[in-house]
């Protein structure tokens, strides 16, 4: 009898525990983007006070490698690559960890004070915490210190 009820604590606990388990893995196999690396080509266009501005070649190749990264070949086309590999989620493809590779800024006050970001056409208003996809095209409008009010 003791031993029958050993047996059905200990199944109880291990149901308890693979139940646990699996709420823990749903999470981040949801927020995955893909399970194999992905290589994208996003565009993105900064502007402070109306004037378009450039975006250095090699951000996230000096010293080390960085998944999200630019060219000397199509950095003047805005293009900003984004190369992983393994799992990819949802958050390593926030705008804010290309702007942290560049220097460390924030999406919000990097060129003075963000007014407005447009993604494809549409207004957005997540800025740094906006999930980029693989065909963006990215605009950022920003009002230099100087000229804010």
């Amino acid at each position: 009898m003791k031993n029958a009820a050993l047996i059905g604590g200990g199944i109880v606990v291990l149901l308890g525990l693979l139940y646990v388990l699996s709420l823990a893995g749903r999470g981040p196999q949801e927020n995955l983007v893909s399970p194999n690396g992905l290589h994208w080509h996003p565009t993105m266009t900064i502007y402070v006070d109306g004037e378009k501005q450039p975006i250095p070649a090699n951000i996230g190749l000096v010293g080390r490698h960085y998944p999200m990264h630019t060219h000397i070949e199509d950095v003047g086309d805005g293009v900003i690559h984004f190369e992983f590999g393994g799992k990819v989620y949802r958050d390593d493809l926030r705008l804010k960890h290309f702007f942290s590779v560049w220097n460390g800024m924030m999406v919000e006050n990097a060129f003075g004070r963000l007014n407005r970001m447009l993604v494809n056409g549409e207004e957005i208003t997540e800025y740094g915490e906006y999930v980029v996809n693989q065909n963006d095209a990215i605009e950022l409008f920003y009002e230099s210190s100087e000229n804010a009010q």
